[in-house]
């Protein structure tokens, strides 16, 4: 593959969103929701423009929301098991169904969908969905399905704490009875949470607004886990079938939420059935357990979540509580399968770089995102309004003031307002960070010593960097990048060795060449000899990247001769 994967996630209720009221817990009507018309062909341009090749549009399947659609016969939620006005994305409503907060025209939700793929794919780009496979709404009913498919639980046995043929996991006798005020909720008999709490009574910290789907695993015997895949379970079936149908619509990519909670042995079957019929659809999965990536990715698995790795260790380097050497432990934990990875600093689970529980300034990243980016062949994803800086301190509503941009509430954001739709607004500072990032991806996606070269790793041969620097070299055919990265707020000279082995393993012919700076555009000479260390000079929590050109690229020898004398 000669592209290198560039992920921006965005969500279509605040990303479109101009209304500037932000009442905190305020209501659609008050607040405002973006949708899909928002996205017209010239704005996925300028999404484009970024460096981008994939849309992840995150909260398109219709999930559980305080807002009336009953109208148009879909059924209405009750408010005590809906986290937020809004309603979290990932409580699920209807596997069928899209969220009519994103539709123009209510009646026609799914065809303004479909029209919103087809624009993306105009604009050069390729679309992801979220596919919610461990849980569903508290009230989850599927109005919009097919007529030959049974609802979930429909035909479940809840006299049953347990059967392979069930949707859902029950609790005969006991109804729910979580701890807080349901305000008029009854549920019976109660039904297992979603966060596998199989308890009646979910804390309000529990996944109190999910119920657990049951794929074949008894968790009530004994307390151990036991498996009942023979004859397949129903839930199976059911799960392929809703896979089947988004796949249908012309989707690129389903990012699979809480993979590692639904079982393997059903994403074996279901992804390679999948694939069979959709060969270039791009799975990815929400996985934190390094010992079961190998396993997901023989499953079928395209790209896996690099969190608990690259992710945690840059957090802490940016911190500064973490070595920037680490950053080679982590790349050689998944060398490997290390193109698989999916590398990230924000999305919508974390808190955004620049809040006041991260680094408080954007910047203060951007050493990181070049080693994210330029660092291997894999894939790479931000979220919309890291690109401005974007500091995820709003208080909206049922998130609060945690540092995320909340998924929960009716909610706009400034810097996406002033990044896409008033650029004149700007401050400098956005402009500055945007500009980096167009610029970083810029590279990822056209150097191709970055998405189909090799990578080696420089930090063995300096350890004097080691706390605050990282630096490596990228080459592919005559071209090389020498990368070096400053996550130091001071000025630093880097003097870089190059050890005999990379001249060795990369082809590298010794001498005094030209460079460019390619952040700069500036030209240089570096003299690359084995040993002897190649001096670079970096500005506080700046990075370097020069590339030398080979073949057109003759050393000067009598230069070389009076450098090396």
């Amino acid at each position: 593959m000669n592209e290198k994967v560039i992920i921006y996630q965005l969500f279509p209720r605040i990303f479109g969103n101009r209304n500037r009221n932000r009442k905190p817990g305020g209501t659609i009507a008050e607040n405002g929701c973006g949708k899909f018309d928002d996205f017209s062909l010239q704005l996925l341009r300028k999404i484009k423009d970024l460096g981008v090749t994939h849309i992840w549009y995150t909260g398109i399947i219709r999930h559980a929301s305080t807002t009336d659609y009953s109208v148009y016969g879909i059924p209405r939620q009750h408010p005590s098991v809906v986290k937020g006005r809004a309603g979290s994305p990932y409580a699920i409503a209807d596997y069928y169904d899209v969220d009519p907060d994103l539709a123009t025209d209510v009646s026609r939700r799914m065809m303004e969908f479909e029209s919103l793929i087809e624009r993306t794919h105009r604009a050069g780009l390729k679309a992801i969905i979220d596919f919610v496979p461990n849980h569903v709404a508290r009230q989850y009913h599927s109005a919009c399905r097919p007529s030959r498919v049974a609802d979930l639980g429909e035909n479940d046995d809840a006299n049953l704490c347990f059967s392979p043929q069930n949707n859902f996991y029950y609790l005969p006798g006991e109804a729910f009875c979580p701890q807080f005020d349901l305000q008029g909720y009854t549920e019976y008999p109660a039904r297992a949470t979603g966060n596998d709490c199989f308890a009646r009574n979910p804390s309000a910290n529990d996944w109190y607004e999910t119920i657990k789907l049951n794929y074949g695993v008894d968790y009530c015997a004994d307390g151990t886990r036991q498996a009942h895949f023979e004859p397949l379970p129903d839930t199976w079936g059911k799960m392929l079938q809703i896979l089947q149908f988004w796949a249908s619509k012309g989707i690129d990519g389903i990012r699979c939420d809480m993979a590692e909670m639904v079982p393997l042995p059903f994403w074996k079957w279901a992804v390679e059935k999948l694939k069979m019929q959709f060969p270039n659809l791009e799975i990815i999965g929400e996985v934190y357990q390094p010992g079961l990536y190998e396993q997901f990715l023989a499953a079928g698995f395209d790209y896996l979540y690099d969190k608990v790795g690259m992710y945690d260790c840059l957090r802490g380097i940016v911190e500064n509580h973490r070595p920037a050497a680490d950053i080679t432990c982590q790349w050689q934990r998944t060398d490997h399968f290390r193109s698989q990875m999916l590398y990230f600093l924000e999305n919508h689970d974390e808190q955004r770089i620049a809040s006041d529980f991260f680094s408080k300034d954007a910047r203060k990243a951007f050493p990181a995102m070049t080693v994210m980016a330029l660092l291997g062949k894999n894939p790479l994803m931000i979220y919309a309004g890291q690109e401005f800086g974007e500091r995820g301190m709003d208080i909206e509503g049922f998130s609060g003031e945690d540092g995320r941009t909340t998924i929960f509430d009716y909610w706009s954001l400034q810097t996406l307002i002033d990044g896409y739709f008033e650029p004149r607004n700007q401050s400098d500072e956005a402009r500055e960070t945007k500009a980096f990032y167009q610029k970083i991806l810029f590279l990822a996606t056209t150097e191709k010593a970055v998405f189909a070269g090799e990578m080696f790793d420089l930090m063995y041969v300096n350890p004097h960097l080691a706390a605050r620097q990282f630096v490596f070299l990228r080459k592919k055919d005559d071209e090389l990048l020498l990368v070096a990265a400053n996550f130091s707020s001071e000025d630093t000279t880097l003097d870089i060795t190059i050890p005999p082995h990379a001249f060795e393993h990369l082809q590298m012919k010794e001498g005094l060449w030209k460079a460019t700076e390619l952040f700069t555009g500036e030209a240089t000479d570096l003299c690359l000899k084995s040993n002897q260390p190649v001096e670079v000079v970096l500005s506080p929590l700046a990075s370097s990247v020069f590339k030398i050109k080979f073949n057109s690229n003759e050393r000067r020898t009598d230069e070389l001769h009076a450098q090396w004398a």
